[in-house]
């Protein structure tokens, strides 16, 4: 037995199951030209006219486009682009009626022509030259997709990786009434020829079969023709018989050979092309001419001129019904497609597609409408003609059903759709129509199941990241504590002295800098402070000399009387403090000051003239402003201090005055301890003025009974810029009696002392 290449080199033509002789109807069309339709007023170009996606668009609206310019980009393997079919200008993208037998709206754009028709820059391929990247990536820059009805896109068939055996171009159209591919081939066998060439470049195949109906004789013998120096093209003529333009059943017819259920031609090591892709093909390659245009069948009895239009894409199916005389009837119907797969178009302004062979408008009596469905009667008549050998009765049962199960066991999707089931049934049942509802309903099941399948996989590797992260923030953390606990027993813990060995080596650093600063600013505030008080006794000296002026003017009168006061009222404080000093011997503060201590201020003064003169100055002043404002008080308090010694009375006084004085004498002191050697020598002063006015014998006396030391009554003759005048609270006076005595004592021997040197 021949092996089966030779078989097929012999011209051996096989048969499939099933199938159905339908009136041709096709000499009205295939005997005349092909026209030309004139330009439409509007060109309506979906953006997706294939299987697949639609490409990103590349325009705007208002945009002026060439005649074969890119309108959408392939941006994805299963997108292929569209093209301007002529130059215009962009007037909208918004949705618009589908060719399709849903009907539903796609995104469409809308060109209006210029009429100028002109064409971008072309840059042709040299096919010599060219590797197959460059040809596929051409072929689908040029936007070709299956023009034989399915629109699958040409560079996926073309670019496959498995070795091919038989490239199979379809030139059978088996439907009714279409001429599309038969006139093509009768016109452009040559480029349709160049266009196989560029295929088996990109294929290479053991074979070429060009399988032709055999009611196109002019068609196979240009075929013939063209392919006649070509070696392993074989141009082979099948039995009209429908549908023996479909994939699988053509395979069989030229091969004898079956695609399995649920797989594709390639899987058996053949490709499928259709006659007018191969033609595309040379165009895009060879003239880099787009797929702007094809070749529509426009038949009909309500038609004055039957023929076959090249149209442009976008054109709208009532200009190419206008072109070819177009007279409607009632309920008239106008049918994209062929009578047996074709559907009916809810308008006319759905456009030409790279799809579309064919569009028919019939009378009622021509092609009658489908009358009322009937019960089945189960005759079978549709098993006998499906040309996939299924059962389409038991398929219109699940289908109703909605039992996808079964459907699926009756393998539903081996039905390619063809109407010979519907077209032999005597009970007028729309079989096709409830199969294309069952597969919609499959997809759609199959999509959810698959995005149910992928959220279950995205949850699933969600736990088990999060598991992992789990495991190794846990390993992590073990081994840290395995760090920690290693560091611990191996001393590795000095790294932690180390560090605070270094940062506190960097404190001690900056300690003597910081103490330098703090040095520099207390030596900066005791200049500032220096500076104040040398301002201080300057003022003090000044005004000094200027109350000592104003003392020369005074009488001697008056400066007498004044001492003479003071003396009374520090005797009187003197014995006040003994007396409390006495009563109170258990309140001790301070120890008492020793005898160097107190003649320290009159040293001071002693040494210094000038400042001794400054304070007697001072003291004079004040003597005479209190003598000024205390006139009325003087005699009563002279008189109380001589008589009642030691009434309560004088003592309160004393007491009073006295504490005023140790106070300002305390706080002057504290201050400056200069104010304190100014104010003894104004005392001493003031007891040499009153030793000259009085006789020796009553200052002996009134010395040995009532002085009071040195230091408390120069305390009360204090300048008043120097110590305020102030109440002192009773316990800064009696703070030690034991002081209070000594004091007294030593007051009285100085001032004994003084009164014999200045008699002497």
């Amino acid at each position: 037995m021949p092996s089966l290449f030779k078989q097929i080199q012999a011209g051996t033509v096989w048969d499939f199951h099933g199938g159905i002789h339908p009136p041709a109807r096709k000499t009205q069309t295939n005997q005349k030209p092909i026209a030309t339709l004139p330009m439409p007023d509007r060109l309506y170009i979906p953006l997706r006219q294939h299987i697949g996606v639609p490409g990103q668009l590349l325009v705007q609206i208002g945009q002026r486009v060439l005649k074969g310019q890119a309108l959408t980009s392939a941006d994805n393997s299963m997108a292929v682009p569209v093209h301007a079919p002529t130059s215009g200008v962009v007037l909208s993208i918004a949705p618009h009626t589908s060719p399709h037998p849903s009907a539903l709206p796609e995104l469409t754009l809308v060109l209006a022509p210029d009429g100028l028709d002109e064409w971008r820059v072309r840059e042709p391929l040299n096919i010599s030259h060219c590797d197959k990247v460059q040809l596929l990536n051409r072929i689908q820059d040029s936007g070709i997709a299956g023009m034989g009805g399915a629109g699958f896109p040409t560079h996926l068939k073309s670019g496959v990786a498995q070795p091919v055996d038989y490239l199979i171009i379809n030139a059978v159209e088996c439907e009714p009434y279409i001429s599309a591919d038969d006139l093509l081939m009768q016109e452009a066998a040559t480029t349709i020829v160049k266009g196989i060439d560029i295929l088996c470049r990109l294929l290479s195949p053991k074979a070429v079969l060009i399988g032709i109906e055999d009611d196109k004789p002019i068609a196979t013998a240009a075929m013939k023709a063209a392919c006649s120096q070509r070696e392993h093209y074989y141009v082979r003529t099948v039995p009209t018989k429908y549908p023996s333009g479909g994939e699988k059943q053509l395979i069989q017819l030229l091969t004898n050979k079956e695609v399995p259920n649920g797989r594709r031609p390639i899987d058996i090591g053949i490709v499928m092309q259709n006659v007018g892709t191969a033609f595309a093909v040379a165009q895009a390659v060879l003239d880099d001419h787009p797929l702007i245009s094809r070749i529509v069948t426009v038949a009909g009895d309500t038609l004055s001129q039957q023929q076959n239009v090249l149209a442009l894409l976008g054109t709208p199916v009532s200009d190419l019904l206008d072109a070819c005389g177009f007279q409607p009837e009632h309920k008239q119907r106008i049918i994209m497609g062929g009578p047996m797969m074709g559907f009916t178009l809810p308008d006319l302004s759905v456009p030409v597609v790279k799809t579309t062979n064919c569009i028919l408008a019939p009378t009622v009596a021509e092609l009658p409408a489908a009358t009322e469905e009937m019960d089945c009667i189960r005759c079978s008549a549709c098993a006998d003609a499906c040309p996939a050998s299924l059962l389409p009765q038991q398929l219109l049962w699940y289908s109703k059903a909605r039992d996808n199960e079964k459907l699926a066991e009756y393998n539903l999707a081996d039905c390619i759709e063809c109407g010979a089931c519907a077209y032999v049934c005597p009970s007028e049942i729309p079989l096709v129509q409830y199969y294309r509802v069952a597969k919609a309903d499959i997809r759609e099941q199959q999509r959810e199941a698959l995005k149910a399948e992928q959220a279950k996989a995205r949850f699933e590797a969600r736990n088990e990241r999060l598991e992992r992260e789990k495991q190794e923030r846990l390993e992590r953390n073990q081994q840290l504590a395995a760090a920690r606990q290693q560091q611990q027993t191996s001393g590795a813990g000095n790294a932690v002295a180390d560090a605070l060995a270094r940062i506190k080596a960097k404190q001690a650093q900056a300690a003597p800098q910081d103490e330098q600063n703090k040095a520099q600013i207390l030596a900066e505030r005791e200049l500032k402070k220096q500076q104040a008080r040398e301002y201080q006794q300057q003022k003090a000296q000044q005004q000094a000399v200027e109350e000592h002026a104003e003392q020369h003017s005074q009488t001697p009168a008056i400066s007498n009387s004044t001492d003479s006061k003071a003396a009374a009222v520090a005797a009187a404080i003197a014995r006040a403090q003994a007396k409390k000093a006495a009563q109170k011997p258990e309140q001790l503060i301070k120890p008492a000051q020793s005898v160097d201590e107190m003649n320290k201020p009159m040293r001071a003064a002693e040494a210094d003239p000038r400042k001794a003169a400054i304070a007697a100055a001072i003291a004079r002043a004040k003597a005479k402003q209190q003598a000024q404002t205390e006139t009325e008080t003087e005699t009563e308090t002279e008189t109380k201090t001589e008589t009642e010694t030691e009434t309560s009375a004088p003592l309160i006084a004393a007491d009073a005055v006295n504490k005023s004085a140790v106070e300002s004498n305390a706080a002057s002191a504290i201050e400056d301890p200069r104010k304190a050697a100014v104010a003894a020598a104004l005392a001493r002063a003031k007891a040499k003025k009153q030793a000259n006015a009085e006789p020796t014998e009553q200052t002996e006396a009134s010395a040995t009974n009532s002085v009071v030391p040195e230091t408390v009554v120069a305390e009360t003759v204090v300048p008043e810029t120097v110590v305020p005048e102030t109440v002192v609270p009773e316990t800064v006076v009696a703070e030690d009696p034991r002081k209070a005595a000594i004091a007294a004592a030593i007051a009285r021997a100085k001032a004994r002392k003084q009164a014999d040197s200045e008699n002497s």
